[in-house]
């Protein structure tokens, strides 16, 4: 581990290949485990205020259960999460032609209908975030449904931060992402004169 700033990220997240491949994993991240995503407190009225623009893309069960419970609900940990259908989708889910999950709100984010791209845990992920007193721990989520992003990444040569760029810089700033990357160059470079 190292640190940058206030944050302390895992070295999995500089020297580990990975990039999304939908075409192999369907999506499969929105549908599987025990609960919805993980939401920021900032985030919930957010979500709220982007339910308009987003429910025509979103199933019937899962207007359903946003109008009985809500689009976010704490978890059994009592942690913020989306809600789910069936005890597996997230609502703001829907499916393609080609039964790819995909999200609703990243779609009307690319329609220019909202400047909202998604969570920030789901833009993040396979990076999860763990806020402490003093830090955030930046550690790489291994998961089962995620080993053909790590094929495509390993024959890309792509690693995590870069790979994530994008919403780690919407998540720490430009200038902390290029620290990062410097770190990263170097870690990887005296790596392979080893």
């Amino acid at each position: 581990m190292f640190q940058i700033g206030e944050t302390i990220v895992s070295l999995d997240v500089i020297t580990e290949n990975f990039l999304c491949d939908l075409s192999a994993c369907k999506g499969e991240c929105c549908v599987e485990g025990d609960a919805g995503a993980p939401v920021e407190e900032v985030e919930v009225d957010i979500l709220n205020e982007i339910l308009p623009i987003v429910w025509d893309d979103l199933s019937p069960q899962a207007q359903k259960i946003i109008e009985e419970q809500g689009a976010v609900y704490k978890d059994r940990d009592g942690d913020l999460v989306t809600s789910i259908v069936n005890g597996k989708d997230c609502v703001f889910t829907y499916y393609d032609e080609g039964h790819t999950c995909k999200c609703a709100i990243e779609k009307a984010f690319k329609e220019g209908k909202t400047d909202f791209y998604k969570p920030i845990s789901c833009h993040l992920y396979p990076v999860r975030l763990e806020k402490y007193k003093d830090f955030i721990a930046l550690n790489y989520h291994r998961w089962r449904i995620c080993k053909a992003a790590v094929v495509l990444g390993n024959k890309e040569g792509l690693k995590i931060y870069q790979f994530l760029k994008e919403p780690l810089i919407r998540c720490f700033g430009e200038e902390w992402y290029e620290e990062l990357s410097v770190v990263a160059e170097e870690y990887n470079k005296q790596k392979n004169i080893r």
